[in-house]
């Protein structure tokens, strides 16, 4: 059984996304698509899929030094490698398949649903990459890019320390100078997913570090390229000085490093000093679309696995029936069944519309397109959290669906949600997110971006359809919101940030209603193209399901945000 509905993917990817359109005029057509997510999708049957319970019961171990692994993850990484993932969205200059951004995203999606966390190394090292495309020398391109397209050499991230957590200003890793223009990288850094592991020949570090004698804060962060191992094989002096045990992703080892201990870890500054952090929002950016197509990839796992025992699974008898020795019947016909697989379909389809629309803004972008930046990265933080949030709800109703047996391990259920638990924290908090949102990114231009993307809502919502008047009472109120909610910021930002996470659930709402909306239209044009059909059928009873029980929560959350609520902020620390 597959981990992901095949039959939505492609539907996402042509009816509501228009993929044949953006893909028009290129090397690119629906064939060839298709044999692309064939093959993520014969890797995740084959590799990832049939190993997941036992990788998650086999942690790495700290063993000598080393990170070591339980044998099954190096032949799934080798054939996600061969397959040419890693390097599908680079140029070919670089050696990569010059895959638009949305038909790489949708085989990552494939790859996710099939075990989240083997695919993580891949989206490290493609972050990793893009960054080293951008802003490297094209020494430092031949030197590591051309090998990490290649899945020869992966990648990390290194930002948090044990004593900073997210508050980077804090930051206190140094990089002193060299006469042959490199630098001495000395510090510890915490929580970094991937950093250690046999799993390929190198691994390319992207350190932040601060250049002695720099800004204070953040604006004296650098970016540095530190090697696990130098050109000749030798250590670089990058020591894994521990495992951390994450109640998910079990198999992308998370680790503590410590860099210089024996003042020998050398360093390359890539790009200009004191713009580190400039340069890592560019990985990082891209990690939170990844990241939110993670949280959507197990959520639709934890779904297609609940939906297939539901209808299999017989209990009980409907509330009607009189006889008790009559044929009990499959729980999906108990009508709390339906609706907890109801409530994981709501989340689900919505949010990887959300995720694929992301990934066409990026290709947009990358064209020239102005407006499509723009709107990515106001959506961003939402395709970030929104998944993480409320598709971890979804997994909690597949683990319900199941009963008791949703609680042990002989499911993947419960594994799917503790994968998917993580996800809140990952690449910033749903906090951060909020704060991202409603502080810096609602605010750019003054409001003109939120304008253009209300906007481009009400096209949409101008096309017409059962579901417009609901979405455009929700938007107003949103925009009622957010203009008092900016007010509120521009005068006193401690207390107009004190309700940013709850802002950010707001406007997450509305876009997935946005989405809803978008997927219903598409599947109307379906039904008059091809006519009705089961599976069109369901679309538009999801979105009924959403309109009616989702949507309308935003009407209470806009009442408390439009009266700022300040109880959590004048909560005293002592009164705890």
């Amino acid at each position: 059984m597959r981990a992901y509905d095949r039959e939505d993917l492609q539907f996402q990817l042509w009816d509501v996304a228009g993929l044949g359109d953006l893909i028009a005029g290129s090397d690119l057509d629906r064939d060839a698509v298709n044999g692309i997510l064939d093959t993520a999708d014969q890797i995740g049957s084959d590799f990832f899929l049939p190993i997941g319970r036992e990788i998650d019961e086999n942690e790495p171990q700290f063993v000598d030094g080393r990170a070591v692994l339980p044998d099954v993850v190096k032949p799934a990484v080798d054939a996600f490698v061969r397959a040419g993932f890693i390097g599908a969205g680079f140029q070919p200059e670089h050696g990569g398949m010059g895959l638009p951004e949305t038909v790489h995203q949708a085989a990552a999606f494939v790859l996710a649903a099939s075990n989240v966390s083997l695919s993580g190394y891949g989206m490290l090292t493609v972050g990793a990459g893009r960054l080293i495309q951008s802003f490297g020398t094209d020494r430092q391109k031949r030197t590591y890019l051309e090998p990490m397209v290649e899945g020869r050499f992966f990648g990390t991230m290194c930002l948090s320390e044990p004593q900073a957590g997210s508050s980077l200003s804090d930051i206190a890793t140094r990089a002193e100078p060299m006469e042959d223009g490199r630098y001495q990288i000395i510090g510890r850094k915490m929580w970094i997913s991937a950093g250690a592991h046999e799993l390929s020949e190198n691994i390319v570090h992207l350190v932040l570090a601060k250049i002695p004698g720099g800004p204070p804060g953040v604006k004296g962060i650098s970016l540095f390229i530190v090697p696990r191992l130098r050109d000749d094989g030798a250590t670089n002096d990058v020591t894994l000085a521990g495992l951390n045990h994450k109640m998910g992703y079990r198999a992308t080892t998370n680790c503590a490093l410590n860099f210089g201990e024996a003042g020998g870890c050398i360093g390359e500054l890539l790009g200009e000093p004191h713009n580190g952090l400039s340069y890592m929002f560019q990985m990082m950016n891209e990690a939170r679309i990844g990241v939110g197509m993670g949280a959507t990839a197990l959520g639709q796992a934890g779904y297609q696995a609940s939906l297939a025992y539901a209808r299999d699974r017989p209990q009980g008898r409907a509330p009607t029936a009189k006889d008790p020795t009559a044929k009990q019947v499959a729980i999906i016909d108990h009508a709390d069944v339906r609706r907890l697989l109801l409530a994981q379909k709501a989340a689900v389809e919505p949010a990887l519309a959300l995720a694929i629309m992301c990934a066409t803004l990026v290709d947009r972008e990358r064209a020239g397109d102005v407006k499509a930046k723009a709107l990515l990265g106001l959506l961003t933080p939402v395709a970030k959290s929104w998944p993480s949030e409320f598709c971890l709800e979804a997994n909690k109703h597949a683990i319900q669906v199941l009963g008791g047996a949703g609680y042990t391990r002989d499911y993947p259920v419960e594994r799917y949600y503790r994968d998917n638990r993580l996800n809140p924290i990952h690449e910033g908090t749903h906090g951060i997110q909020g704060m991202d949102l409603l502080g810096r990114k609602v605010l750019i231009d003054g409001g003109a971006g939120f304008g253009a993307l209300a906007d481009r809502i009400r096209m949409d919502i101008a096309e017409g359809g059962e579901f417009d008047a609901p979405l455009e009472q929700a938007l107003t109120r949103l925009e009622q919101v957010t203009r008092h909610l900016a007010a509120q910021v521009g005068a006193a930002p401690d207390r107009g940030l004190a309700n940013a996470t709850l802002y950010l659930d707001c406007f997450g709402h509305v876009i997935m209603g946005w989405m809803w909306l978008r997927i219903t239209q598409a599947a109307q044009k379906c039904t008059a193209r091809d006519g009705d059909s089961d599976f069109l059928r369901g679309k538009h009873q999801a979105a009924r399901y959403y309109f009616a029980r989702e949507l309308p929560r935003t009407e209470g959350w806009s009442a408390t945000l439009l009266g700022n609520d300040q109880t959590a902020f004048d909560m005293q620390a002592d009164w705890f």
